[in-house]
Order: structure tokens, then sequence, then C-alpha cells
């Protein structure tokens, strides 16, 4: 099947010139991407108007109505303590068994459609999502407290994980022949099946583009979808799947935000056939203890505890050093395959901690909506105690903390701010060191041999993703293949260089099954084999 989805790879991997037009982007009217040729990023020129009428206020989408309750959840900004973005409606139990319904009703006809004409009416269902990206991206920073441009690339992801889901159609029902072989007189037909009714619950840190790690993959294999968007940022989210679903049959999919005493339905509703659950650790061990009980299938992609290995030819150079910054403080730090620990070659340890220490001197720390702002506040006061807590230990055992940048005053005192802050050399028994610091830290720790860089990295409860970094492909590869993760970079790291199309998902507590790819249609699927006795082959087996 041909799908036009503004050429992604040309358009937005191929660093051909400094600006582009923005509607091949999908920029939205006023904005435009521009790669910066030092870093290797794009980054958004932002138009200057924001579209961000407060106090927001989003509904739930049911069987293709929106519908508004009476009970509501105020959504509070985390740089400015007492503001409130907007609210979201708070679903009771009786709106999510509605969910359950209207999502059961439209599933035998949309399972029924071939992978072909779903693909049709999903390319349709994102025309023009491009529009509101710039408002969009605007809500999303207030709501979770990200700087304006990774909000927008946030939602671009969308569009392009959609696109690219749509471009493997063709492999949704990519069945197999098993003939007949001697000793087994049967053919059998071997094809995929959809699920039924799929719940994805999404995280606070990159809502919108984490789930379309899912829900376009979910959809096309025929599964009819409910969207749990996260309780304490789930404006921009639920606005973006509304746009969508309302160019969906009604109930295709549907968006419910709510308490969590009231969304236990999501996953016990026994018309509940799969839940996909990206956060926590703990989150994801409650998913799949709830789910147990009805033996309802999860995806759970959880949190890590990255490694980075710097081999003792490693490149550090501006252009690597940049690369790794992003790698750790990129969303403050709140993403779950950033670098969380860096093991470097002793005798390149000052290189690593010197760059990284110059670039964190330019850190601004502000609100993400004021130009100049690199770095926003932590989304939560109870994250923000966290990683002060493990710093100040980190400190107490006597490790080199180094402290960067200045906290903002004003109407953002008070707010979920941190310094970043490096480690160096601190004892592997912290906290900064075995525990994911979803923050602005990071420990920066020396090894001697391969052998023993490899088993450090290794030495930990997830397995999410790592990196090698080394001049030399055959070390990275050697590295590489010991390194128990579900994904690995070379010389970089990091959510804005992981491959979309290729299957994603962690090892050991990071996770249960792939997100991305045929893999990730797969895990929407279930397997039917039709088996035909051949008399003939039967008939010689008796002779």
């Amino acid at each position: 099947m041909e799908v036009n989805f503004r050429k992604v790879e040309d358009d937005f991997m191929k660093p051909e010139t400094d600006t582009r037009n923005p509607c091949h982007h999908g920029a939205g009217e006023g904005s435009t991407l521009l790669f910066d040729k030092h870093t290797e990023r794009w980054v958004v020129g932002l138009s200057d108007t924001l579209s961000t009428e407060a106090p927001v206020r989003t509904g739930l989408f049911i069987g293709g109505q929106e519908r508004q309750t009476a009970e509501t959840i105020s959504v509070a900004d985390p740089a400015k303590p007492g503001v409130v973005v907007g609210e979201a409606a708070a679903a009771s139990a009786a709106d999510v068994a509605d969910a359950v319904a209207a999502a059961k009703a439209a599933y035998p006809a949309w399972s029924a459609l071939s992978t072909a004409e779903r693909a049709r009416q999903m390319a349709e269902a994102i025309v023009g999502i491009a529009d509101d990206r710039d408002t969009d991206a605007a809500i999303l920073s207030q709501e979770n407290g990200k700087i304006r441009m990774e909000a927008w690339v946030d939602a671009l992801v969308f569009e392009i994980r959609w696109n690219l889901a749509l471009m493997i159609a063709d492999d949704v029902d990519a069945g197999k022949t098993l003939p007949v072989v001697p000793g087994i007189p049967v053919t059998t037909e071997v094809s995929y099946q959809s699920l039924g009714v799929v719940t994805i619950i999404v995280p606070f840190n990159w809502p919108i583009a984490i789930l379309a790690a899912s829900l376009p993959h979910a959809l096309l294999a025929g599964n009819t979808v409910i969207v749990k968007p996260p309780p304490s940022a789930p404006l921009a989210t639920t606005r973006l799947v509304q746009r969508v679903a309302e160019k969906l049959p009604a109930g295709v999919l549907n968006v419910v935000t709510g308490k969590d005493e009231n969304m236990g339905a999501l996953i016990q509703n026994p018309d509940i056939a799969k839940v996909c659950f990206t956060g926590s650790v703990n989150g994801g061990k409650r998913i799949m203890e709830m789910a147990a009980k009805s033996l309802t299938r999860v995806t759970l992609e959880l949190g890590g505890n990255d490694a980075a290995i710097f081999a003792e030819d490693a490149i550090i150079d501006d252009v690597h050093m940049d690369r790794l910054f992003a790698a750790i403080f990129d969303s403050t730090g709140q993403i779950c395959m950033n670098a969380k620990r860096i093991y470097v070659h002793r005798s390149r340890m000052q290189e690593v901690v010197d760059g990284l220490s110059a670039r964190l001197e330019k850190a601004v720390i502000g609100y993400g909506l004021d130009e100049g702002t690199t770095m926003g506040p932590l989304h939560s006061p109870v994250q923000k105690a966290f990683v002060e807590e493990i710093i100040e230990e980190a400190k107490d055992s006597g490790a080199t903390v180094l402290e960067f940048g200045e906290l903002p005053g004003g109407d953002l005192a008070g707010g979920n701010f941190l310094r970043p802050a490096i480690v160096v050399d601190p004892d592997p028994e912290l906290r900064v060191v075995t525990q994911e610091q979803f923050g602005p830290v990071i420990p920066i720790i020396p090894f001697d041999t391969e052998e023993e860089a490899v088993r450090v990295a290794n030495d930990t409860w997830g397995g999410l993703c790592g990196s090698v970094w080394t001049a030399d492909p055959a070390t990275a590869t050697r590295i590489g293949n010991q390194l128990v993760c579900g994904y690995v970079f070379v010389n970089d790291h990091g959510a804005t260089r992981l491959d979309l199309r290729a299957p994603f998902g962690g090892m050991k507590q990071s996770g249960i099954g792939r997100e991305q790819g045929i893999e990730g249609i797969r895990a929407f699927q279930d397997t039917r084999s039709i088996g035909v006795i051949d008399p003939e082959a039967l008939a010689q087996m008796a002779h």
C-alpha cells in the first residue's frame, strides 16, 4: 500500500538545508522546522503568537460524542505554584463502562474492514492534524513543564509514527501456509486476527508521542481503542485524540480522563482484550496484577536505568558532547530512555566531565514558553523532592557534586525547578546510581576494562536502552551485543535518535512486549490456524 505522509524519511531525517517549507513538515501555520548543523538536531522556529486560551477545558469522547462531566480534574502548571492550566473531565465508573461498551459495539464492523480500508480511513483521520500543533504544544508545555520546542516535537512525532505504521499495512495480514510433510497429512493456513477492545494508558512526559507508539498499530490491526491520558497532564493529548477520533467511525477511538479510583474497568472489565501501559515500574506491576485476574494481555513499557559506555577510543568532541547532553537532560531528565548512568574509561573521565559541565554552564532554567529557556521544571513536587534527596545523599557520601545554573524567581519561585547536577565517581550503591533518577542529575563513573564496563552496565534492575561510544565499529558491536537491554545506540543515546521503525521495549523490569514496526502490530493480534486434512496424504500414511 502506498501512503503519502510528507515523505517523512526525506523531509525529517536528512539535513540537506537549514530551513524547509513548513507545509512539508506538518509544522502548522507560523512555525518552521530548522536543522541545527552543529547539534545535528531539528529545532522548531515557532510562531510568536500563542493560542492558549486559559483555562483549557476538555471532555470525554465516547462513541463519537463529546461528553462533559460534573466533576473535573484541575491541571496545575508545575512551573507556577497555584496556577491552573485547565480542567479535564473526570469520568465516573459509568462513563468508563460506556466507553468500553462503545468500543465493543464498534469492534465487529471495524475489524471486518480490510486492512487497506482501515489504513485509508486512518490516513484521512490525521489530515490537518498539524493545524493545531502550535496550540497543542503551548498547552502541553504548560501542563507538563517541558520547553515549548520539546512539546511541539512531542506532537509532531505522533504524526510521524502514525504514518510509519500505515507504511507497513501490507504486512499486517501476512500469514503463512504449512504444507503437507511426511507424517503430517495436513495443510494449515496460519493467519492473524485482531484482539478486540484495547486500553492504552500513557504517561505525562511525552504523552502524545508515546501514544503513537501503539495507537495506530492497534487500530490498523483491527482493534478498537480507549485512550487514557495522564491525569496530571491530560489536556493536549485529549484534544489531539478527539480530533482524530471525530474522523473515524463512532466508537473506534475513545478517550477518557479521570481519577484512578474510577479507571479500574479500563483494565479489569472482561470486555478489555489488552492493556498497553507506559509508565513507572511500580505502575506496571499494579497494571499487571490487575490484569492477571482476568488473564488480560499486557504490553508494559516501563522505566530504565540506561547505561552509556564511553570506550577508551571514544570521540569526545563538541558534536558528541552535545549528543550526550541531550541524551541526559532532554525534558529535564524525565524520559525513560535517557542516559541515567555514564561509564567512562578512566583515561577519558575528565574530558567527559568537562564537556558536560561546559554545556550545563549555559543552561537556562525557566518557564517552558519563555524564549531562551533550555530546561523547565520537574513535573511534580514529589519527583523534585526525590531528586533533591538523592543529590543530597551523594553529597553526604563525599562524592563530588557539581551543580549548575540559577533558579528562576518572580512568579516561578516555588515551582518544581532544580539546578542540574553531575555526580563524579559516586559510590555505586548510592541511589543516584541504582535508581532511575528521572531528573536533571547524572552520575559519571570510571572503569578500567571493557569487561568491567559491561558488568556494571548490566548490574541493574532494568534493561530498556544502552549506548556505546567508540570510534571502532567492531567495539560498538562487541559491547552492544553484551548489553542486556532492548535497544542499543552507538555514539548517541535517547528518544530523538530512536529509529521509529524498529521494535522498541525493555528487558528485565523495564517491560514486557514490543512497540513500533511489525512487532508492534503483532502485539495487537493473535494467530488463527486452520488445518485441512489431505486425504491422499492420509491414505499414503496408512500403507
